[in-house]
């Protein structure tokens, strides 16, 4: 797997002078994505958005894992919109809970008994929080994001959270990329990533985790990359970047429990490169040594939390994945991902483009058949990583239907994001032939992509839903105007004694669109 140095050229001016063109490139195209992000203004559009900002807001107040009822109630008191508005108080001066029909009742039921008041605690709705079988309540998503995203809402900066974040993962497609492809191979990769629709939309949706998971898999891939193919630098080197590559897909999988396939491939990946020779054996034994820890301490904190290694805050069958929705899905989904994620056109390509090369090189000599080796088992790991998140996705039952809108489903498909751009920025700097080619067709491929990436950022956004994809209709609209829906029970310290048995969530709690 040796690689001519990408850095070579005719001088060492020409060679610094490329560079920091390239870098330039990259810059603007992470400068366009911020632009057109805050430009809108920040809006929490699914109940998921609200679950995630009351668990943030909850570790900058200092509650890190689990709030008691009264310390929930405080929570929510404070928060505008669902997950916040206080059920109007009964003439004894206790909250009075919301009915299944949405009219409002004291604890002596409907049938016209005075309402009983309550404890003196403000009776507030959290979305898609639950409580554990300590009578304690915590949100019912995977615990990562608020730990990442708690500092910025304390400096009141949540909204560059999320961009952060993508500097991180353009940082690591840039160098990777650029490892891999030589020249152009930097900024085209950067161009892709940031130029979707779905990195638009999930890096304005400030509070939701989308983009930043995408954006931890995107840099731990290009770090990778870089560790694997860097066969002339330090030991020491490779190691330490291979392990911050490692740490960014670990953390990408406390944010993202089903990301762990991503992390699975690398795995795989790393140790195949092992067996060809391109990495060290204690390089290798560092790394998998980070990942043993971190699945570990995963391990460790859902079985304190949650009780249990295996579990999570969803009820058992409330996340399922079946062969039989595999069909429907394909039926449904493109249309969604290619409106969100158009790179995927020029990703597919690529990939078939490297196989058909590698085959017709078969029969060449070493020198010619290197580089298509090469471009083959890298290529083979991004598709692994990519596809190992599509094809878990293909099976889930809640997007196997016609309702969802692309905003409600795409959002599953979004942390392949990284792999497809490495992929694509193949096809851009592989296939002109000459470097001024090369450096038009990368032009030309920016100024489309973020031409449709901007449109479909737009539409998207205007049109968020299509159909109620919630257990009881009516919820997500009313969540995406800001306003509480009507008929959620609060969290009081009645429903809070009868619930203390097990875990469960408050009944007709909106449920959006699955694990994350």
């Amino acid at each position: 797997m040796a690689q001519a140095d990408p850095e070579a050229g005719p001088s060492a001016w020409g060679r610094v002078s490329r560079g920091r063109v390239e870098a330039s490139v990259a810059l603007a195209a992470f400068a366009v994505l911020c632009v057109l992000v805050l430009s809108v203004g920040s809006q929490l559009v699914e109940p998921d958005d609200y679950a995630y900002r009351a668990s943030i807001v909850a570790i900058t107040q200092g509650h890190f894992l689990t709030l008691s009822t009264a310390q929930a109630n405080r929570l929510a008191a404070g928060l505008p919109g669902p997950g916040g508005h206080p059920v109007a108080a009964s003439p004894g001066g206790g909250p009075v809970a919301a009915s299944p029909g949405g009219n409002k009742q004291g604890a002596g039921g409907p049938g016209g008994n005075a309402p009983v008041p309550a404890a003196p605690v403000a009776a507030v709705i959290i979305p898609q929080w639950v409580q554990l079988s300590d009578g304690r309540w915590i949100s019912e998503k995977d615990p990562g994001y608020p730990f990442l995203a708690a500092p910025f809402q304390a400096a009141g900066i949540i909204r560059l959270a999320p961009l952060l974040y993508g500097a991180l993962g353009c940082l690591g497609l840039f160098f990777g990329a650029r490892r891999w492809l030589g020249r152009y191979g930097g900024p085209a990769a950067v161009v892709l990533f940031c130029s979707s629709g779905a990195a638009l939309l999930f890096a304005w949706r400030d509070y939701m985790p989308t983009f930043t998971d995408a954006s931890l898999i995107a840099a731990g891939t290009g770090a990778l990359l870089w560790a694997v193919l860097a066969d002339q630098a330090t030991t020491r080197r490779r190691t330490w970047t291979g392990l911050a590559g490692f740490a960014a897909l670990e953390a990408a999988v406390f944010v993202r429990y089903t990301d762990i396939v991503v992390l699975g491939c690398a795995v795989v990946a790393v140790v195949a490169a092992w067996k060809l020779r391109a990495v060290p054996a204690a390089v290798l034994s560092w790394w998998l040594g980070s990942v043993a820890v971190t699945i570990a301490g995963v391990a460790l904190f859902d079985d304190l939390v949650y009780g249990g290694p295996l579990t999570s805050g969803y009820r058992p069958g409330e996340i399922t994945f079946s062969p039989g929705a595999v069909l429907p899905n394909l039926r449904y989904m493109p249309a969604h991902l290619i409106q969100a994620m158009p790179m995927l056109v020029p990703g597919l390509a690529a990939l078939a483009w490297i196989a058909a090369r590698r085959i017709r090189l078969r029969r060449a000599d070493d020198e010619r058949a290197a580089p298509a080796h090469r471009d083959l088992a890298v290529g083979l790991a991004l598709a692994a990583s990519w596809f190992s998140v599509w094809g878990l996705y293909a099976a889930y039952t809640w997007t196997a239907n016609p309702f969802g809108s692309t905003l409600q489903v795409a959002r599953f498909y979004v942390p392949a994001i990284g792999a497809i751009s490495l992929l694509g920025s193949w096809l851009v700097t592989r296939l002109p032939r000459r470097a001024s080619l090369a450096a038009v067709t990368c032009a030309a491929v920016a100024v489309a992509m973020f031409g449709l990436g901007a449109w479909s950022f737009a539409v998207i956004r205007q049109s968020p839903f299509r159909g109620v994809h919630t257990r009881r209709p009516g919820v997500v609209q009313q969540a995406a105007q800001g306003r509480p829906p009507a008929a959620l029970p609060a969290i009081t310290p009645e429903t809070s004694r009868a619930k203390s048995s097990h875990r469960s969530a408050p009944e007709s709690s909106p449920r959006a669109a699955g694990p994350t």
